[in-house]
C-alpha cells in the first residue's frame, strides 16, 4: 500500500467514524429512555455459566442445566425452538435454536484460561458481546475480525446474515479475500449480507434492516448486565 492508499484509509476511517458518532447522538435519547425501563439482571457469578435454557441444549453431546460450565474448546448445539444464554469469562452470548457453535481458545492459552480466540458458527443465530478482546467469528461464508463489540450474526450454508451492532469490526468473505469491509457502528448502522461464491470484490451487499428484528436492544442489555457491563448507546 503507499503512502497515497494509506492516507486515504485514514480519512476513510475518521468518515466513517465521524458519521457513526452522529447517528449515536441522533439516537441517544430513545436508547436511554428504554434504558430507564429495563430492569437489567445482576453480573453471573463466575461460578455459573448458564444464565437461562430453553428446549434441548447440549454442550459436548450433554444436556445443558443450571450447573453446566462452558468454555473454550466446547461445542454446543441448540435443538429448533431452544435457546440459551450464557457467559465465557467476560464474554456473553445469546443462542438461538438450530444452532451449532463451537468455541475455540485463544492460542497459548494456560489450562483453564476463559479467553476466546475465534467462535465458529456453523449454522444458526448468535448474539455475542464482548469488549477489548481482539479474536474472530468464523461462518460458512465468512469470517469477521472483532475488536471488542456487540453483533449479531445468522449463519447459513451459502449466506451470513451479519450486523455490527456497536463498535468496529473487520469482514471478510471466505470465497474471496478481495470482498472485504470495515464497518465502524454507533447502533446498528450498516448489517450485511456475506455470500459464499460471488463476483470478485462483490460478496458483500447492504442488507438494510430486514432483518434486525431478529435481535433488540434489550437483549445486547440483557447480555452486557451478565458480564457487568452497558452498551456504549446507553452508557
Amino acid at each position: 500500500m503507499d503512502r497515497g492508499d494509506r492516507v486515504g484509509s485514514v480519512q476513510r476511517r475518521r468518515l466513517l467514524r465521524g458519521a457513526a458518532a452522529g447517528l449515536l447522538a441522533t439516537l441517544l435519547p430513545a436508547a436511554k429512555a428504554m434504558a430507564a425501563i429495563f430492569s437489567p439482571p445482576a453480573r453471573l457469578p463466575d461460578t455459573q455459566s448458564v444464565y437461562r435454557v430453553s428446549g434441548h441444549v447440549w454442550v459436548n453431546g450433554n444436556r445443558v442445566d443450571a450447573h453446566t460450565r462452558i468454555g473454550p474448546s466446547d461445542t454446543i448445539k441448540t435443538a429448533p425452538g431452544s435457546e440459551i444464554v450464557f457467559v465465557v469469562g467476560d464474554h456473553a452470548m445469546l443462542l438461538r435454536g438450530g444452532s451449532h457453535l463451537v468455541i475455540q481458545p485463544r492460542e497459548g492459552n494456560d489450562a483453564g484460561s476463559l479467553l476466546i480466540g475465534s467462535l465458529r458458527l456453523l449454522a444458526g443465530k448468535l448474539l455475542s458481546v464482548s469488549r477489548n478482546k481482539g479474536m474472530r467469528i468464523e461462518t460458512p461464508s465468512a469470517t469477521i475480525g472483532i475488536r471488542g463489540t456487540g453483533v449479531y450474526l445468522e449463519a447459513g450454508p451459502e449466506r451470513t446474515y451479519f450486523c455490527d451492532c456497536y463498535g468496529e469490526v473487520d469482514v471478510v468473505a471466505n470465497g474471496d479475500a478481495t470482498s472485504r469491509e470495515t464497518v465502524i457502528s454507533a447502533h446498528h448502522d450498516k448489517p450485511l449480507y456475506i455470500y459464499g461464491q460471488g463476483q470478485p470484490g462483490q460478496c458483500i451487499h447492504a442488507a438494510g434492516r430486514l432483518a434486525r428484528p431478529n435481535h433488540t436492544d434489550e437483549e445486547l442489555m440483557l447480555a452486557e448486565a451478565l458480564v457487568g457491563r452497558t452498551p456504549p448507546f446507553v452508557s
